[in-house]
């Protein structure tokens, strides 16, 4: 049989493909050590759940890019309040089917840096930033980039701090009151130029706070699992009707109270 048969074989060239293709697959398997019943075990594959509303969530956060940059910054702004639910999804729900892993905390670190990172500082320069030249973009690059040092310390922290506080403020909340911010006064077409002066303080405040040591509650303490006085479901119906009334003006009250407590209590103590 001549060189050219024998390499036109299909059969041949089959058997390579199905080698090169477990060759991949074997490659590209996540493998992780994991304690289970006080043994250390090697787990392959991931947990599609979690993961799964981890995906989603990056995928939020992209939009609210692209969003960004075709002028639709009311979605943009609304994106990422829904990467903001989804995030704060994946972790219940691993804890609760206990498919917690190391390869689902670091995919959903790399999310949040998307979500309220980048997307964020960008949905806020191409909104108005961008008219106060280099100031708009460095105070831009200075919120994402406390946000990148929040989650990175965030992440070297775990199970070294109180789980009732947050070091410095959640980059979840930051990108929360920039969102809203955003959304509101894009709505009411805010674009004077003391607009744009307080969209400077609020980034560039949001991204300061976030790498902070100021102390912000963590809710982490709260019982979901047990029962609750027949007034506080009442309390959370009221809520959610007095944020359908105008979205963007309550949420930017409530997340900005959220934002001021960490230095209004930091001073309180200080005070005493």
């Amino acid at each position: 049989m001549s060189q050219d048969s024998r390499n036109s074989d299909p059969e041949t060239h089959d058997s390579e493909g199905d080698d090169l293709a477990k060759t991949f697959m074997r490659e590209s398997e996540v493998v992780e050590e994991a304690m289970e019943g006080g043994k250390k075990v090697r787990r392959k594959g991931i947990y599609l759940l979690p993961n799964l509303l981890t995906t989603s969530a990056l995928f939020s956060g992209f939009f609210a890019v692209v969003a960004a940059i075709n002028g639709d910054f009311t979605a943009a702004s609304v994106a990422i309040f829904i990467a903001m639910v989804l995030d704060g999804l994946d972790g219940r729900v691993a804890r609760l089917t206990n498919t917690q892993s190391a390869f689902g905390a670091e995919f959903d670190s790399l999310s949040d840096m998307l979500s309220f990172g980048v997307a964020p500082g960008l949905v806020a320069f191409t909104w108005i930033l961008q008219d106060v030249g280099k100031t708009g973009w460095v105070v831009a690059f200075l919120y994402v980039a406390c946000a990148a040092l929040r989650l990175a310390r965030f992440n070297v922290q775990i199970g070294s701090v109180d789980k009732k506080w947050f070091i410095g403020l959640p980059s979840p909340s930051a990108a929360a009151v920039v969102a809203a911010s955003v959304w509101t006064f894009h709505n009411f077409d805010a674009d004077a130029f003391g607009f744009k002066l307080l969209m400077l303080f609020v980034v560039g405040a949001a991204g300061v706070l976030m790498v902070s040591n100021i102390r912000y509650y963590s809710f982490k303490d709260i019982d979901l699992k047990g029962p609750v006085p027949f007034v506080m479901l009442l309390a959370i119906v009221l809520g959610f009707v007095v944020i359908s009334i105008e979205p963007s003006v309550m949420l930017l009250l409530l997340f900005g109270t959220y934002v001021a407590s960490g230095p209004v209590l930091a001073l309180l103590r200080k005070l005493r």
